[in-house]
């Protein structure tokens, strides 16, 4: 399903991403794993356990009048997508700061659905930052200045792997990040199921 974006300066914008979230059961498996590191790192700061989530593709700042727009091709591809069968696994940091845990599963099926969230972001006019799809979640950011909290964590969990699970929904999420000062926090705008990967009629 093609949509068009037009062209129209809006001064209000939301920060949009499109991703996949882990059941709940899979969020304290891995949340028991990192109970120990919040008491001895707690300057970090932690992402809330319901906001742990998989960026299939991040959009950035959209008018808020798009929005609305990446409603339908987005359910659209959710109705006719197979659900990837994945696990968390592992860890690890970006720059010394960032740290994360793996995605291991159906990892074809998880590029592949990845791929078809950005093409279909695409035909609707929104430009996208061309940089390569790695799954994972991120659970915290160190401080600037501290680049050894998110490696000596990542060490810890290096042997950690979670039960496989089933991707429910395809989530378009809206954040404050960089906003104001204080933790980032994450909202669904609207969420589809998975399908049974048949292609709908569109």
């Amino acid at each position: 399903m093609k949509c068009a974006v037009h062209d129209q300066t809006r001064p209000e914008t939301v920060r949009v991403f499109i991703a996949l979230a882990p059941p709940d059961h899979a969020k304290e498996e891995l949340a028991r794993e990192l109970r120990p590191a919040y008491g001895t790192h707690p300057q970090l700061r932690w992402n809330r356990i319901e906001d742990w989530h998989i960026t299939l593709a991040f959009l950035g700042e959209l008018p808020v009048a798009t929005v609305p727009l990446l409603r339908p091709p987005l359910a659209a591809l959710a109705a006719g997508s197979r659900p990837p069968s994945l696990a968390l696994r592992g860890s690890g940091e970006f720059d010394d700061r960032v740290l994360w845990s793996g995605v291991d599963g159906d990892l074809d099926t998880l590029h592949t659905l990845a791929a078809d969230v950005r093409t279909t972001v695409k035909d609707c006019g929104v430009v996208l930052e061309e940089r390569p799809f790695r799954p994972h979640l991120t659970l915290a950011r160190a401080r600037r200045g501290d680049r050894s909290s998110a490696h000596e964590i990542a060490e810890g969990l290096a042997g950690f792997s979670g039960l496989r699970w089933s991707a429910e929904k395809l989530h378009l999420v809206g954040s404050n990040a960089g906003r104001s000062s204080g933790p980032i926090h994450y909202r669904d705008i609207e969420a589809w199921p998975l399908g049974d990967g048949k292609p709908t009629g569109r």
